[in-house]
């Protein structure tokens, strides 16, 4: 009887603690794994930020957007950009005489000179590494994708546009083990919402301003 009795007590013990694992699992999952993914979001969404400011350089010199990575990487490494630098200023007598600044600038009194600035310390510092720009943080060396298109407009007008994006599987892929149900979950909500399952900034089907979807 004593065996039974301790047999019995043995068990309970095994079910309290099983059902105190799936109470701790139902309430702290959810919260475990939003702490993680915002982590993650919030890297891939500077990293998108610092494509963006690459990639509108990058056609603000050549007239267009790239798909090639290690194009934008040698740009941003050694390209220049052109910088208008204004030298002098209206006095307060030339702004009460009613002075323009175009009048100053014909007349001399303002002048504008145009200087090559580095791409890399203007738009990032030179403490950025940009070669780590194409992969997407928290991965093994997953790599945004970037992509490239020209969009037709109402009035006829062709508007070159870029797209970079990562997919959930891959922001999120180290966490597919322990959080697998909730990724599924979190990109099946996406899809039913008609929004794209993961983060992106432009698009290849719309003039959006090169907008992030985050915003």
């Amino acid at each position: 009887m004593k065996i039974i009795k301790y047999g019995v007590q043995s068990l309970l013990i095994v079910v309290s603690i099983y059902l105190a694992f799936q109470i701790y699992a139902t309430i702290l999952n959810p919260i475990d794994f939003k702490t993680q993914k915002d982590l993650r979001y919030s890297a891939t969404i500077e990293s998108l930020k610092n494509i963006r400011k690459a990639q509108i350089a990058y056609k603000d010199v050549y007239g267009r957007f790239t798909t090639d990575w290690d194009s934008l990487t040698v740009f941003v490494k050694k390209g220049t950009l052109p910088l208008v630098k204004k030298i002098g200023s209206l006095s307060d007598e030339q702004l009460e005489a009613g002075m323009t600044e175009k009048e100053a600038i014909k007349k001399g009194f303002i002048i504008r000179d145009t200087v090559k600035v580095a791409v890399l310390d203007s738009l990032f510092g030179t403490a950025y590494n940009i070669d780590r720009m194409r992969f997407i943080p928290y991965t093994n060396n997953e790599v945004f994708f970037l992509g490239t298109n020209f969009i037709t407009t109402g009035s006829g007008v062709q508007v070159a546009v870029f797209e970079a994006r990562a997919h959930n599987n891959q922001i999120l892929s180290e966490l597919m083990i322990k959080f697998k149900q909730e990724i599924i979950n979190l990109n099946e909500k996406r899809r039913m919402d008609s929004k794209y399952p993961g983060l992106k900034v432009g698009s290849l089907s719309e003039t959006n301003n090169s907008a992030g979807n985050w915003e």
